[in-house]
This record gives structure tokens, C-alpha cells and sequence, in this order.
């Protein structure tokens, strides 16, 4: 057996995780794949895919008047998943390696989609969502309430409704396509 250093995308790309070059990730690829991926690396109580979480996100993101720049960033945030898989965060923590290819990835995709990479602001406001947005994953998803038993406020409303991957497929990249959009 060829011992391949690709991987082969839903849309066919011959696709390098380990050197990404931004003229390979392909947005149909990315909506595709975290459809398909599941939070919490499967260990949650009703499948939940990582492209709603992401969709979550970036709704979140409008909800609190974030750019609409900051909003993308926010949808894209866990695409370096759709080439690496998902590693969950207690895990990833003790693999550098692993955290410097996922930082490279990800910021292929933002060359690509966002014109370079965030600014330390832009990067705060992702970081935010994403780590509220875990608290509710982590409440509704494990049955994991925060220690102090209180959630962050949202400024957005969000389901943990249980959606065929083609909906949450199409619904990534009708606000992928919103958000990109002049």
C-alpha cells in the first residue's frame, strides 16, 4: 500500500494537512466534513456535529454585534477539523505538535476566507464565543453544569435539536455565502 501524506476531500482535493496551502481548502469541504464530526468526540448524549457548534458561533458572534469578519472567523474556527479531526481540548493540550499543525491549518483557511490572520481583539471575541458556547455544550451535551451553576449569558438563541448532517451542511454555507457576501 502507497503510503499516502494526503488526505482525499469530499470534493476530491488531494488535500496536504501537515503543509496546507489556502488554494486547497475548499469551504464545500469544510461544511461537508463538520457536519459529519461530532462534538465532544462522540462521548455526548445525542449526536451534535461540530458544524452546528460552529454555526452556534457565529450566530452568537452577530447576536453580540461582533464584525461580520468576526462572525466568519467564528464559523471557521474548528475548520482545521474537517482535515485533522477533532481532538478534544483536555487532550490537546499535551499535543504541541498536533496544536501547531491544527494553528497552521487554521490559519490557511483564514488566509483564505478572512485575507490573513485575526487581529489579538478578533481572536478574543472567537475565544470568548467558543468558550461560552463549550459551557452549554458541556451543560446540555454531558449533563456538566458550570461548577458555580451559572451559565454565561447569550445574546443569541441556539438548540441542541438533533439535525440530518445535509441541514447543518447547507445552513454552514448559507451563512458562509451570508457572511462573505459584499
Amino acid at each position: 500500500m502507497p503510503d499516502y501524506d494526503f488526505i482525499t476531500t469530499y470534493t476530491g482535493v488531494h488535500f496536504f494537512p501537515t503543509r496546507p496551502d489556502p488554494d486547497g481548502v475548499r469551504i464545500v469541504d469544510v461544511a461537508h466534513a463538520l457536519s459529519l464530526l461530532c462534538r465532544g468526540n462522540g462521548h455526548v448524549k445525542t449526536f451534535f456535529s461540530v458544524g452546528q457548534h460552529c454555526l452556534h458561533c457565529a450566530r452568537e458572534a452577530l447576536a453580540r454585534n461582533h464584525s461580520r469578519r468576526v462572525a466568519l472567523a467564528c464559523l471557521l474556527h474548528d475548520a482545521s477539523e474537517a482535515y485533522l479531526s477533532d481532538v478534544p481540548r483536555p487532550f490537546k493540550q499535551h499535543l504541541p505538535q498536533y496544536r501547531a499543525l491544527e494553528d497552521r491549518l487554521l490559519a490557511a483557511v483564514y488566509q483564505k476566507y478572512l485575507g490573513g490572520p485575526l487581529t489579538q481583539e478578533e481572536q478574543r471575541q472567537v475565544k470568548q464565543i467558543d468558550d461560552d458556547m463549550l459551557a452549554y455544550d458541556l451543560a446540555y451535551l454531558l449533563n456538566m453544569p458550570p461548577e458555580d451553576g451559572v451559565l454565561p449569558k447569550m445574546a443569541s438563541e441556539f438548540s441542541y435539536e438533533v439535525l440530518p448532517f445535509a441541514t447543518v451542511e447547507q445552513q454552514y454555507l448559507n451563512l458562509f455565502q451570508t457572511l462573505t457576501q459584499p
